[in-house]
């Protein structure tokens, strides 16, 4: 597995101060990127938060979630969150060690209580004294919270840093890239109330026991104001893959509100992703979960055509200048805004999404502007189907032909690849007979891809780029 070693500085370690009068919650941040571009250490907000004791076991639940392996628990993994400033909220996210779980915390405007929310994106300090602090908060006493340095802090910037140092696999970025797309193809399936949300929670085991993959995936469908479990996927059911792997939410359970379920339709019996939204006073908790324990997000293969096509990279340029960190992206907006057409613009938002500039929002039904500080190209340059496929393609190994048929030598085999209604590209090699397309282009559709597009025949935008259709 590819991987670097991504270091975050910062002015001083996050803290919690608690006094009689309530507690001040100073989390630090390292460099990241803002309206004015770089910054050591951006400042987002300073003020009070309405739901102090939510807001701060909801803080530990996603880093809970960056801190843990839900495959493979032997190795160790920690990875601290990343926020985002829309302006009007605050967004903090993270992935697992395994790239199967993806949590946020949106503090809402109604969660936040002060002069304004500032615009950018950077990773902030969740050390273990401050999880042992916030474990340790009772009450609702008045809680002053402070993302960024304070005047002091400023004022001190040249002095000793606390520095970290984590080792970031690449698919772990892919996963950022790959959520988005999974994301924007959910809808809404259940709404439970408050009892019933803490009821189903508390029911789902905590730890994993015997083998997912050989009981099947786990199905649930709406049944009056619960959700009741299946054994297949009837219409409207979501599955829920590694319930284990909800267990981050038992931290706010007695905070809840609410609970919303997402899921996409359910052509067949195979397992799919879901998103868990646990509704909290001014705020919302998503966890979203990959198809499968052992399975990651960075492989699901939804970003792979936009990646593979030079127009998407040219409209992603152009759509990005007209990101303004704005907490709603509507494509049919950027679209009037550029004159590029809708699909084309959900394709550029794909792409940009591989870079971590842009994530998808279920309960808004939009995506979002912000900014990973990562390099822009190196989920694109490590993506093994999307290298496979170009050095094809460079080989001279991809035949086109008439009919929607193709021709691509790999090796010692010959594979037939065509193209059916609505431009998918079916091909008679293993991967493609597994999944059916469920996890993206196979290497030899998407060289042929690439090859059809190189040579200046019309292509029509796929599933994967045309998004979801609310």
């Amino acid at each position: 597995m590819s991987r670097s070693v991504q270091a975050y500085a910062y002015a001083r370690p996050s803290a919690l101060v608690t006094e009689a009068g309530g507690a001040a919650l100073g989390l630090e941040t390292a460099g990241g990127s803002t309206p004015v571009g770089a910054e050591a250490h951006p400042a987002f907000f300073a003020g009070f938060l309405t739901s102090p004791g939510a807001a701060a076991r909801a803080l530990l639940a996603v880093a809970d979630v960056a801190g843990t392996r839900y495959y493979q628990r032997t190795l160790r993994s920690s990875l601290d969150p990343v926020v985002t400033g829309n302006g009007d909220r605050l967004r903090f996210e993270s992935f697992s060690g395994c790239c199967g779980v993806y949590a946020r915390l949106d503090i809402l405007p109604e969660g936040l209580d002060g002069a304004g929310t500032g615009h950018g994106t950077t990773n902030v300090d969740v050390n273990n004294p401050l999880r042992e602090a916030l474990s340790r908060l009772g009450g609702d006493d008045p809680m002053h919270l402070r993302v960024g340095p304070d005047e002091l802090a400023v004022a001190t910037l040249d002095g000793p840093v606390v520095e970290k140092k984590v080792p970031l696999p690449d698919r772990w970025l892919r996963g950022f890239a790959e959520s988005q797309v999974v994301c924007a193809g959910f809808d809404l399936r259940a709404e439970l109330d408050a009892a019933e949300a803490v009821r189903f929670l508390r029911s789902l085991p905590r730890t994993a026991a015997g083998s997912a993959s050989a009981r099947g995936p786990m199905w649930v469908v709406a049944a009056g104001r619960t959700l009741r479990p299946t054994t297949r996927p009837v219409p409207g059911a979501v599955c829920l893959p590694g319930p284990e792997r909800l267990a981050a939410l038992q931290r706010v359970l007695r905070h809840a509100t609410g609970l919303r379920v997402y899921g996409p339709a359910v052509p067949d019996g195979a397992a799919t992703s879901s998103a868990w939204e646990v509704s909290l006073p001014g705020m919302r908790l998503t966890l979203t979960l990959s198809p499968d324990p052992a399975r990651g997000f960075s492989g699901e293969g939804g970003v792979l055509e936009a990646l593979a096509t030079d127009e998407a990279a040219g409209d992603a340029e152009l759509v990005s200048v007209l990101l303004a960190w704005e907490p709603r992206i509507d494509p049919a907006d950027l679209a009037g805004q550029s004159g590029l057409g809708v699909a084309r613009v959900r394709a550029a938002l794909a792409r940009l999404g591989t870079a971590g500039r842009v994530g998808y929002d279920m309960a808004d039904a939009a995506y979002f502007h912000r900014e990973l500080p990562y390099d822009a190209g190196r989920a694109e340059r490590h993506n093994p189907r999307l290298t496979a496929a170009r050095a094809l393609v460079a080989e001279g190994a991809v035949t086109l032909g008439g009919g929607g048929l193709a021709q691509v030598v790999s090796g010692e085999q010959r594979y037939q690849v065509r193209e059916s209604a609505g431009s998918v590209l079916s091909c008679t090699c293993l991967w493609w007979a597994e999944y059916r397309g469920r996890r993206g282009p196979c290497k030899h559709a998407l060289a042929v891809r690439i090859a059809r597009r190189a040579a200046g025949a019309p292509v029509a935008p796929t599933a994967a780029t045309a998004g979801a259709t609310r």
